[in-house]
Order: structure tokens, then sequence, then C-alpha cells
């Protein structure tokens, strides 16, 4: 049998790091964190993505 140690990581469910009522926040394993988060990094990705192209249409032509 193969021993493994599981860490486990407090999540906000509704992705709002301020708001810590206990309804609101799991223990999860890293991993599932993680998968819970995904849609939400994805997003916050994407609007980084949209606001450096921006800056670079607005300073100094298109973003490369």
């Amino acid at each position: 049998m193969r021993r493994t140690r599981v860490f486990l990581s407090t999540c906000h469910l509704d992705h709002d790091p301020q708001n810590n009522a206990p309804g609101n926040l799991a223990a999860l394993c890293q991993r599932c964190h993680l998968l819970h988060d995904a849609p939400e990094h994805r997003r916050r990705r994407a609007v980084t993505v949209r606001a450096r192209r921006a800056m670079g249409d607005l300073f100094t032509g298109p973003y490369g």
C-alpha cells in the first residue's frame, strides 16, 4: 500500500476572498481546489489579456 499526504486548503465557494461566511468556505484538497477555481482563473486570465492588449493599443500600437 502506498501512503500519500493530502493537504487541505480553504476554498471560497463564490470566489470572493472577502466573503468569509462559514457557508461560503470549504476545506478541499489542493487538486479539488484548483479544479473548483479553474473557470474563475480562466475568466481572470482573459480579462488580463484584454487589458494588456488595450494598453498596448493605447500607448505603443498593436499588442505584439
